[in-house]
């Protein structure tokens, strides 16, 4: 995408407080600044025209712009086709989802452990309290991925948000459809809540995270865990999350994005759902009812076919009453906090700052 040479388009960080009555919610709309065309990225252009929603009156998020290297790693992505562009190449995807990253953090122990049958894997930093405690799902599409392909990103999270992260490895489709993979991210959180790293013991306060996949699974379990009346996580984190399988988000046909192709999502649907319906809410938590679930955490980058898919939800969940702290963040792609970037790093910081806000007073 080419920067603009005089005026270029800002896009601003969206926080959404339980304050606010939830008919106020701003629809999507897009901002016109002037400002300096080297620290911006033109947004704007033929083939990503999806909706955005502008800062709320009142919010105290600064205007955010995106960083140098931001928009080189975007430019970067877009020289070559997204995954699934031409072929739906599962045997790759499960290669390259299922590769093990370990931190460079040092410190930081990794220590495996099973939950029933599920793998899991403890990341613990230095400093972090174990009994503050993170389940966080990995993405993949329902189909792929591993805990240890999000080390880096765990203990990322460990050292900014001083907890234990717990990354269990749930069943995947099409070996184990719908509910299989949820069911274990039930029992993880379940679990976690009377065990920690060094074995068992209560939680001082737990969380569930988890990104693009792991994010809707992370909508899911919330909403499955007060169905079913069990205890609740302090607040939940859905990073880059798919909401939606009937696939009506506006964004999965304007947005240009470089990661993945939204050609992916029937693949990825077909695999997971087989013939359940697409508007289960546990398979489509946008149509959830989210009142009486923990607040929200719910980051999205401007440049996702996804973007609209937390749009909805987070809008969703503000009309159930639920406190929801929305974030776009401009210049960005799917899952942009694994990216190794100045805004990745800052993400976390909000993340870990979500947390601390969640935390039970001394």
């Amino acid at each position: 995408m080419k920067r603009c040479s005089c005026t270029a388009l800002l896009l601003f960080v969206v926080a959404v407080g339980a304050s606010v009555a939830a008919d106020n919610l701003p629809e999507p709309q897009v901002a016109l600044q002037q400002v300096p065309a080297q620290t911006v990225f033109a947004a704007s252009s033929k083939k990503d025209k999806g909706s955005i929603p502008s800062s709320s009156e009142g919010s105290a998020d600064k205007q955010r712009v995106v960083s140098p290297e931001g928009v080189a790693y975007l430019e970067s992505r877009r020289k070559n086709p997204p995954f699934g562009a031409a072929d739906f190449d599962l045997k790759g995807l499960r290669a390259g989802m299922g590769a093990r990253r370990e931190p460079t953090i040092n410190g930081v122990r990794l220590i495996r452990s099973k939950v029933g049958e599920i793998p899991c894997e403890w990341v613990l930093a230095p400093g972090a309290n174990p009994d503050l405690r993170l389940l966080y799902l990995h993405g993949g599409g329902w189909v792929s991925g591993s805990g240890g392909n999000y080390l880096a990103l765990a203990a990322d999270i460990s050292v900014a948000a001083k907890c234990a992260v717990l990354l269990p490895d749930y069943r995947l489709a099409p070996e184990h459809p719908f509910p299989a993979g949820l069911e274990d991210c039930i029992a993880a959180h379940d679990w976690l809540i009377g065990n920690g790293p060094s074995g068992p013991s209560p939680a001082k306060a737990t969380f569930i995270a988890g990104d693009s996949a792991g994010g809707n699974l992370t909508l899911a379990t919330l909403l499955a865990l007060r169905d079913r009346k069990r205890p609740l996580p302090a607040g939940g984190i859905a990073l880059s999350a798919a909401t939606d399988f009937t696939l009506a988000s506006e964004s999965l046909k304007t947005v240009h994005d470089p990661i993945i192709s939204a050609r992916t999502m029937p693949e990825f649907r077909d695999r997971y759902l087989a013939k359940i319906d697409p508007r289960n809410p546990l398979a489509s938590p946008v149509f959830g009812d989210y009142r009486g679930i923990p607040p929200l955490l719910i980051q999205v980058g401007e440049h996702e076919m996804l973007r609209d898919d937390s749009v909805r939800v987070a809008k969703k969940a503000r009309s159930d009453g639920i406190p929801v702290r929305f974030e776009v963040w401009p210049g960005m792609v799917h899952v942009f906090q694994i990216r190794g970037l100045p805004e990745s790093r800052e993400a976390i910081e909000q993340i870990a700052e979500f947390m601390r806000s969640r935390q039970p007073k001394p």
